[in-house]
Formats: structure tokens, C-alpha cells, sequence
């Protein structure tokens, strides 16, 4: 569902991800974690088309970022770490805007009634987006991401902000949307979330991927929280 090959991005003299190549199949969680500044959010970014790709590729469903970015955009949502919604217009506008993008029919209104039920959002959706906090609006964002489809989605940080009920609401979601045949690619901090929810991780270190495979391959008979920081702590 979601390849990188040999993705390598420079800002100047500094090298962001160096040669990192990974493979995301239908049906998977895989769960993308590092130290801030790592490289995650550079990946996320050129995987959603919002980086130029100069050295390697990215392909989503067999179809190249580099090359077909329009076809890729439709297979996937995609959920930043600070959603940048049009505060001007309320949440019900901003989800219909969403839905008429994406040419999702009659159906709409049923699933956002779902989802904003879901998420405890149905009293917040006349209001502008303005007035929303940032969880709120993290809120927004997954309905949002979630009303076409997709084959893919990709999140930054998703749980940031979003309150328990929210997040429990957000791991269902994520599972339901694999179950189906989706996949879901994403980075996060929060290592216990991580290692109940994901079926395959990678850990990236200045850029460059040091580990990745299933949950049982990266941390063997320790705790993710461990691996990982027996992996930062290492030599390079």
C-alpha cells in the first residue's frame, strides 16, 4: 500500500532522512517513532506530496508520488501533527467542503453523524472552526480524514490533544479501517499506545532507519519503551 525507496532528503548542508526505504502492506498498522527530529515528519510529508522528492520515490498503491501526485492524493487522508483547518468556515461547512473534494456521495451525512457521535463533536459542528481547541480541531481532522475512504492514512502524531475517550475512539477506528483492507502509516511518542496498537514498527535515528519489523522482531522480550531507548543510547 505504501512503499519508500531509498527516500533521501537535504535541507542545505543538513541531511533530514538518509536513504530510508519501507514497506507497508494492506492490513497493517505500522507505527513510525524516533527522537524529535529524527526524520518522521520529513517522510510524512514527502509521502503526502508536501515535499518535493529529489533522490529515491515514494509509490502508493503501486502509483509514484513523484510522478502521479494528483492520483496518489485520492488514495489517501492525511492527518498533521497541528491541523491547519479554514478557521472561517464551521465544522459541518469544513466537512462537507472535505466531502465534495473527495466526491463522496449521499453518504456523507451518515458517517459524519457517526463520527462526530463517536468523537463527542455533534454540539461543536454549527460552530466556527475559529473557536475550536486544539484537540477540537485534531478532532475535525480525523472525521475528515476518515469520510472518503481512503486506502491509506498517513498521521503525525495523532493523540496529541485528544482526550481519553477521543483516543480510544481513534485506536478503533484505526483497526476498523485495516480490518477493512486499509492500511494506516503513522509517528507517534507515545510508546504504549504504539506497542498494544501497532502490527509493525520502525525506529529512525537522525535520519536514518536503524530497525524495523514486527512488534516481537524490534523489541524481543522487552518492552518497545526499552528497545527504543537501548537504540538512542547507542553508538551510531
Amino acid at each position: 500500500m505504501l512503499k519508500i525507496e531509498n527516500f533521501t532528503k537535504t535541507y542545505g548542508e543538513k541531511l533530514a532522512v538518509d536513504n530510508l526505504t519501507l514497506r507497508i502492506a494492506p492490513g497493517e498498522i505500522y507505527g513510525f517513532i524516533g527522537h524529535n527530529g529524527a526524520g518522521k515528519t520529513t517522510t510524512i510529508k514527502a509521502c503526502v506530496g508536501l515535499l518535493s522528492i529529489e533522490e529515491g520515490n515514494v509509490f502508493i498503491d503501486g502509483r509514484s508520488v513523484k510522478h502521479e501526485p494528483m492520483e496518489c492524493k485520492r488514495l489517501i487522508a492525511y492527518i498533521p501533527d497541528n491541523p491547519d483547518l479554514y478557521d472561517f468556515l464551521s465544522g459541518i461547512k469544513y466537512l462537507n467542503f472535505v466531502a465534495d473534494v473527495y466526491g463522496v456521495d449521499a453518504s456523507r451525512n451518515e458517517k459524519i453523524a457517526k463520527l462526530s457521535e463517536k468523537l463527542g463533536l455533534v454540539q461543536d459542528l454549527a460552530q466556527p472552526i475559529s473557536t475550536y481547541s486544539h484537540g477540537m480541531k485534531q478532532k475535525l481532522a480525523i472525521i475528515a480524514a476518515f469520510l472518503h475512504s481512503p486506502k491509506l492514512i498517513i498521521m503525525d502524531e495523532p493523540f496529541v490533544g485528544l482526550d481519553p475517550k477521543a483516543s480510544h475512539v481513534l485506536k478503533e477506528l484505526m483497526r476498523e479501517h485495516c480490518l477493512s483492507g486499509g492500511a494506516i502509516f503513522f509517528s507517534t511518542h507515545v510508546l504504549d499506545v504504539a506497542e498494544k496498537l501497532c502490527d509493525k514498527i520502525a525506529i529512525i535515528k537522525n535520519g536514518r532507519l536503524v530497525v524495523s519489523g514486527t512488534m516481537e522482531e524490534v523489541k524481543g522480550d522487552s518492552s518497545l519503551e526499552s528497545a527504543f531507548l537501548e537504540l538512542e543510547e547507542s553508538d551510531d
